[in-house]
């Protein structure tokens, strides 16, 4: 997608609309920016500071007219894990090299193939994740003391049990009237802004009747300075790279999967087209010059666009005024964040958390009792109990299996007789006990003969042909590819079948098997007179490789000429009985 084309047909009257769209975006923005950053274990100006600058960045590089990026609450459990083992300096070197990553991604053509991803597992780690924000903001909802954040799900929750009795009711208090706000404005005022007025609300009852009853963002961090901070470039080592690779990758993977989820979204609303490939590459150097200024890694972030758009926006433009609205905001009233009371983020991001859990698409795939419903509990406990990083890796690995499992049941092997055989086109039947010929054998195939299929396809052609017949028809034209196993499988197949004296004989192959079987030089060992376009020339052709000596004493009768050398032998042994 051109620049031009995001464009196409810009005029001045859309400034305005624009401008409306990005000044909503950015209202709505900055409550999740400094939320999101908090529940990633670092200071909440660094969430602004992402706003900020991805923001801008992915609105003029992105893919998407209407892709608005930040923060977002899938980056939580991953950041939060690189600050309590690592530090935030390290967690600044992760969010740069997953944007190497997004780049590379980006320009080896890669966004299409991240639409692949399992929904099992993206559902998975999606409700885990939301569980993980959820349990994380009980200990300011109810202003516990003494708390400490621990890497492990239940060691959190054992600290939440413990430090349970110093429950603060004043910060309870807080938080009831924000998760109260919450629930009512949006169903009597929808148009206002919920989230600013989530947080302005109780921050103000909480200065005027209870001041420093609660812990705020002053109380916590020091308050919020006006202004970016100075460029600053990590120190990277090879100990850091190959130290911070993993959860990079992550990073990077869950950075693209959401933000072309978020520009798809867009896309339905709109129907405008994304650009997969330049949207990568747009969120890579967005997280490629983020840290260098302090923010924390950031994508597309569905809510949020879908914002921009229901607030008119036109172009990348809204982008861009919602970063410039977010860096007014800071320089002009960041001394008053610091009396933003902790518990009034809480219920922001607990409802932020309910939003993103995906409850009904969760249970949808676990009724179905299937794979993929092993897919989805394992990555769903893992991401809670464990970490994202082995969710999605273990996740992807199960769901791979399921799909080769299910795949290769679906190879059907099985014998068959035509009703037809004196046409090029017959129409097969199976097999059945009383009518077979002990010679020819023909199996249809059907299926795709690949690694998780190929053992299977020759354990049962081998158990099926015990008897050896002189002649062995496969008809593969329901055989959609064939892979190295499965060339391998049926190389070997044919190699112990033509040691017995046999002949195999294939009919209806496709482009793909055909060109393998070249490839492989199986093609010129089965003989290129041995592959016929249909099954009724390839079965003539075998009939003429049997001995009709044995025919005549067959009573089975498996084809039409079956009866003529009967008749034939029986004529024989007439004239040879002397009078």
């Amino acid at each position: 997608m051109l620049a031009d084309e995001r464009f196409h047909r810009y005029q001045f009257p859309d400034v305005k609309r624009d401008l409306m769209a990005g000044i909503t975006v950015g209202i709505v923005a900055l409550p999740l920016a400094m939320a999101f950053a908090i529940a990633s274990g670092v200071k909440p100006e660094y969430g602004i500071y992402t706003t900020i600058i991805a923001g801008l960045i992915v609105a003029l590089l992105g893919g998407s007219r209407f892709q608005i990026a930040g923060p977002t609450g899938a980056f939580v459990p991953i950041l939060l894990a690189v600050v309590l083992q690592h530090g935030y300096e390290d967690l600044l070197i992760a969010g740069f090299l997953a944007g190497i990553l997004l780049v590379v991604m980006g320009l080896f053509k890669l966004g299409n193939l991240i639409k692949y991803m399992p929904r099992s597992v993206t559902i998975g780690f999606t409700s885990g994740i939301a569980v993980i924000i959820f349990t994380g903001q009980i200990a300011n909802f109810f202003g516990l003391r003494g708390v400490e954040k621990k890497e492990a799900f239940h060691e959190n929750i054992l600290e939440l049990i413990q430090r349970f009795p110093t429950v603060n009711s004043y910060s309870l208090l807080t938080a009831v009237i924000g998760l109260l706000l919450l629930i009512i404005i949006p169903k009597i005022a929808p148009r206002l802004p919920v989230l600013l007025l989530a947080l302005v609300i109780p921050t103000l009852i909480s200065v005027l009747f209870y001041p420093d009853q609660v812990e705020s963002i002053g109380s916590a961090f020091g308050g919020i300075p006006q202004g970016l901070p100075t460029f600053h470039f990590p120190e990277i080592t090879p100990d850091k790279i190959m130290k911070l690779l993993p959860s990079a990758f992550v990073i990077a993977v869950l950075g693209g999967i959401e933000s072309l989820l978020s520009a798809v979204v867009a896309d339905g609303m709109t129907g405008k087209r994304h650009h997969s490939n330049r949207e990568l590459i747009g969120q890579g150097v967005a997280n490629l010059v983020t840290p260098l200024l302090g923010g924390i890694p950031a994508t597309g972030a569905i809510a949020r666009t879908a914002t921009n758009i229901r607030s008119g926006a036109v172009s990348p433009l809204s982008g861009v005024f919602q970063s410039l609205f977010v860096l007014i905001i800071l320089l002009v009233f960041a001394p008053f964040a610091s009396y933003i009371p902790l518990a009034s983020m809480a219920p922001i991001l607990m409802v932020v958390a309910w939003n993103m859990s995906e409850q009904k698409a969760f249970m949808h795939i676990l009724k179905l009792r299937s794979g993929d419903s092993l897919v989805l509990v394992t990555t769903f406990l893992l991401t809670v109990f464990v970490n994202l990083t082995v969710a999605v890796q273990v996740g992807l690995l199960l769901a791979m299996v399921s799909f080769i499992k299910r795949m290769g049941n679906q190879l059907e092997v099985e014998k068959v007789l035509p009703d037809q055989p004196h046409g090029e086109q017959v129409s097969p039947h199976p097999v059945n006990a009383g009518r077979h010929c002990p010679q020819l054998s023909i199996y249809t195939i059907e299926g795709p003969l690949f690694f998780g299929a190929a053992d299977r396809f020759e354990r049962t052609l081998t158990r099926s042909i015990h008897h050896r017949p002189k002649v062995l028809l496969l008809r593969m034209r329901l055989v959609s590819l064939i892979d190295a196993t499965g060339e391998s499988h049926l190389s070997s197949l044919v190699s112990d079948f033509q040691q017995q004296g046999g002949v195999v004989l294939i009919s209806g192959i496709r482009k793909q098997p055909l060109e393998m079987l070249k490839k492989s030089g199986l093609y010129g060992k089965i003989g290129p007179e041995h592959f016929f376009p249909r099954t009724g020339m390839a079965l003539r052709h075998g009939l003429t490789l049997i001995d009709r000596e044995k025919c005549g004493s067959c009573r089975h009768s498996a084809f039409r000429e079956c009866e003529g050398w009967h008749k034939s032998r029986e004529t024989k042994r007439e004239m040879a009985v002397p009078d």
